[in-house]
């Protein structure tokens, strides 16, 4: 993507009422407005709160806000360039469950309040196979450490993933630490049983995998 497109999404986010982009220090130091609120100042409802974590072009995002206009959902990315793909499109269609943050996600408990998340979808994350990386890896036990603070009681975490590296990798992690895991599946598309959010919904890169029968992995679980 050329510099000038770029900068023509990031002036056209400014201007979306989805679109929030808090500076790091607004969020860190001087406290975010709608951490606690997301409900009742943002969406102006009770419905549950659903997360994207690097949601990239904002497909899964939308596409699940379109699946289910009774849950509020929001993704969150640092590149602002490519989730204006998704919130121009959710401007377009009058969706009003969905946003937008411009963030990096392991300031996600600046951004939300303890318990006031529902679910959390973590789609087609780099799986940063390189050991020193994983600090990076966004089911590491730092970042499920953030997730356990802000999901409520019965909340959940969805990891979709072409990586049978970052699957094993998150199973073995969540058995270690006693997380429950409700629902795993090492290829989606083959096995029966499914939930329809996971195979109804494929994202570009997705369907690239699925032209090479690459196996889609997914896991449902429920931190303690």
């Amino acid at each position: 993507m050329g510099s000038k497109n770029k900068l023509k999404r990031f002036k056209e986010n400014e201007t979306f009422p989805n679109v929030i982009q808090p500076s790091r220090e607004e969020l860190v130091d001087e406290g975010f407005d709608l951490k606690g609120k997301w409900k009742s100042a943002f969406f102006k409802n009770n419905n549950p709160i659903v997360l994207e974590l690097g949601c990239g072009k904002g497909e899964y995002t939308v596409n699940l806000a379109q699946l289910d206009p009774n849950k509020n959902y929001i993704g969150i990315d640092i590149k602002g360039a490519r989730f204006w793909r998704g919130a121009k499109t959710a401007v377009e269609e009058n969706l009003t469950n969905v946003a937008f943050v411009r963030s990096q996600i392991e300031l996600i408990e600046y951004i939300f309040d303890e318990n006031e998340v529902d679910e959390i979808w973590i789609t087609f994350p780099d799986p940063q196979i390189k050991y020193k990386r994983t600090k990076h890896r966004l089911t590491n036990e730092s970042f499920l450490t953030r997730y356990n603070k802000i999901l409520n009681e019965n909340g959940m975490v969805h990891l979709k993933t072409d990586s049978e590296f970052m699957h094993g990798y998150t199973l073995g992690l969540l058995h270690g630490l006693g997380f429950e895991v409700l629902y795993a599946n090492h290829n989606v598309y083959r096995n029966e049983g499914s939930p329809r959010e996971v195979t109804s919904i494929q994202t570009f890169y997705e369907k690239q995998y699925l032209e090479v029968n690459k196996p889609i992995t997914y896991i449902k679980f429920k931190p303690n």
